[in-house]
This record gives structure tokens, sequence and C-alpha cells, in this order.
């Protein structure tokens, strides 16, 4: 049993990289599919983490961020009142 073949249109730039990518003997369509296994293979084993694991990194982040803002203006607030106090004597 045959494919039902079907058309489609690509740019000049896609079909040289499907070119350099073609395996002897392969045809174009054996070139994408084979394209298409390997990314879901790489999908597969990407390796997800519970909800509730996202959800204690996502606030670590958080609270990370938070004490390097606090830290940031502290500091701006110290350079300008080092200034402040150089202006003074």
């Amino acid at each position: 049993m045959s494919k039902a073949e079907e058309h489609i249109r690509v740019s000049t730039d896609v079909k040289r990289e499907l070119e350099r990518r073609k395996r002897e003997g392969e045809s174009f369509d054996d070139v994408l599919e084979r394209i298409l296994d390997e990314d879901r293979d790489l999908l597969s084993g990407a390796g997800f983490w519970s909800d509730e694991h996202a959800e204690r990194v996502r606030e670590e982040r958080r609270k990370a961020k938070e004490k390097r803002k606090r830290r940031m203006l502290g500091e701006e607030l110290n350079e300008r009142t080092k200034k402040g106090g150089d202006d003074e004597e």
C-alpha cells in the first residue's frame, strides 16, 4: 500500500538544508520523517518536574530575585549616602 502523495512548498534554503541532511537512498519524505522522529525522541527524555517541585523552584527564584533587588537598593542607598557625606566635608 503506497502513501498518499501531497506536495508542500518550501523555500530554497529549506530545500538546501534537506538536501544536506539527505542520506544515500533517502527520499525527502524519509529525511523529514527521520528529523521529526529525532525531535520527538529528544523531547521524550526531557525529564519533567512535578508541579510541586516546579512551584518550589519558582518560589526560591522569586525569593532570590527579591533578595538581589533589596541588596542592590541597599548598595545604591549606601553610595548616595557616601556621596552626600563627602560633599559635606
